[in-house]
């Protein structure tokens, strides 16, 4: 048994938490929001975020950053992206040499093109950071639906701690150490889903869906190759498996937001529908930049761009996809003949 920390009670902080009770860990639930943590100890349920599923009553709950990080074998990070770096700073005294932090936000910093696990590490030099992410959704995960995740570290020993503290018979973990796939398609299939929800919102159907998860992919590939992840990951749990699930899935909070964009809601409007935390929102820009550092074509992330910041309708983006210069699928695939 280990004791662990989970800084962020958000759904997925929350569903982990169970998933870590279940295996027998002692954990502590941490949150800057004071009455969210007055409602997890007083009903032993996120009633906002993830109704239905109950909270045993071995988890504390704490608005204490010491007493959720002293002491820790290992802390969660789930905060959401925009507040991973001043967490992380206001955390960093009370963390020991070696601690390892496991990041399971998705996302990229705006301002710097970091991401999360490279946050992190900067702001917590000391501790060992590894990444845990893949296709799920806390409302599955935390009722115990068999689900399949990736942990991910510099390290074969880190990755395999990680794999030990979360996997159970209905939440399989594997590992792998490229750090740099999973994070990056992790965090742009956030902005992908947005495409796919203004698809829906618009009244498209299956074929519109396809196309945008498979150029989707095409897009995320190509530029995490560029910063050198490996075909390998982009092409498992962590990339389209994530893609899929973000892009389809009625949890989806991604796919929502995109939805009601679709239907004519201003993205302030749909994030505000919701109620949760759009993180491709925030990621869209950020993809934007490293896709100018690496010169990298994402033409479906750049038309999400226009439309959550430009203003421009999602009827005419999609417009603009369809009526692009003729291209070949593959332009590596070689033809028997030109004639």
């Amino acid at each position: 048994m280990a004791k662990i920390g989970v800084i962020g009670a958000g759904s997925w902080g929350t569903a982990l938490a169970v998933v870590l009770e279940k295996n027998g860990h002692q954990v502590t639930v941490w949150s800057a929001v004071a009455s969210e943590i007055e409602m997890l100890k007083k009903h032993r349920e996120h009633v906002d975020k993830l109704p239905g599923v109950m909270l045993a009553d071995t988890i504390q709950f704490t608005t204490d950053k010491k007493e959720a990080v002293s002491g820790m074998e290992a802390l969660v990070f789930a905060v959401p992206s925009m507040y991973v770096r001043n967490t992380a700073r206001e955390i960093a005294p009370y963390a020991v040499k070696d601690q390892l932090i496991i990041s399971v936000a998705k996302g990229i910093e705006e301002d710097t093109l970091m991401t999360l696990s490279q946050i992190i590490r900067q702001e917590i030099p000391q501790a060992v950071i590894a990444v845990l992410c893949g296709p799920s959704h806390a409302e599955e995960a935390g009722r115990g639906m068999p689900t399949a995740l990736v942990a991910g570290a510099r390290s074969r020993k880190t990755a395999e701690q990680v794999q030990h503290y979360f996997m159970n018979e209905a939440f399989r973990v594997y590992t792998s150490p490229d750090v740099t796939g999973m994070e990056i398609g992790a965090s742009l299939k956030n902005v992908i889903a947005l495409a796919a929800g203004m698809a829906d919102g618009l009244g498209y159907g299956d074929n519109t869906k396809a196309a945008l998860i498979t150029r989707g992919i095409n897009e995320i590939d190509r530029l995490a190759l560029a910063m050198g992840a490996k075909y390998e990951t982009l092409n498992g749990l962590t990339g389209i498996g994530d893609l899929i699930v973000t892009c389809a899935s009625r949890h989806s909070r991604n796919r929502r937001a995109g939805m009601l964009i679709g239907q004519g809601k201003t993205m302030k409007e749909a994030m505000d529908e919701v109620k949760m935390v759009v993180e491709g929102v925030y990621c869209a820009k950020a993809a934007m930049g490293l896709s100018r550092k690496y010169g990298v074509s994402l033409p479906i992330i750049e038309q999400v761009n226009a439309v959550l910041f430009e203003d421009k309708p999602a009827k005419e983006a999609v417009f603009e996809l369809m009526t692009r210069d003729k291209k070949a699928e593959n332009d590596e695939l070689d033809w028997e003949s030109d004639s």
